[in-house]
């Protein structure tokens, strides 16, 4: 029985090594696409625990009418009850933009250890901020994927003038 045991944690261990950031960015990515095919601004993420993602969403506040209804805050509550708490320590959160101050504030309080993003906010340049409104174990990661995520939200911006 410890031979399956073993096995299974050396599975889990090299199926984690091999996705790498770039392909987490992917699946945000995916994410976005979607909400760009429902005309919402094209911002996806995905929270990964342990190699495994458990949360994927996009913005969804067109079609729920609600402006906090941003990927990141569709992502937090799916991945807390995934777990079962609402502590995300051990998670990643992988988002197509910078997270808002309003979602850097919820990571604060989910205790997120790790943001990585692909495009920079710069209007808002929330980068300034995250020393004074992420939880001071939080790492921050930006500009994964950069350009692919910078070009769906500028031909999305471009369709709307």
């Amino acid at each position: 029985m410890q031979i399956f045991d073993i096995f299974a944690y050396w599975s889990k261990q090299i199926m984690a090594e091999k996705k790498t950031d770039e392909y987490y960015m992917e699946q945000a990515l995916a994410q976005a696409k979607m909400a760009y095919e429902k005309d919402e601004v094209p911002i996806g993420c995905v929270i990964v625990c342990e190699g495994q993602i458990i949360a994927r969403a996009h913005n969804l506040s067109e079609t729920l009418n609600d402006p906090t209804a941003h990927a990141e805050m569709q992502a937090f509550t799916i991945a807390t009850d995934f777990l079962g708490g609402k502590s995300l320590q051990k998670c990643t959160l992988y988002v197509t933009v910078e997270p808002c101050v309003m979602c850097c504030g919820a990571a604060y309080w989910e205790q997120l250890g790790k943001i990585v993003y692909g495009a920079s906010d710069v209007k808002r340049h929330v980068s300034e901020l995250h020393d004074k409104i992420l939880h001071p174990k939080t790492e921050v990661v930006g500009g994964v994927l950069k350009e692919q995520c910078e070009e769906l939200m500028q031909k999305f911006f471009k369709e709307k003038r």
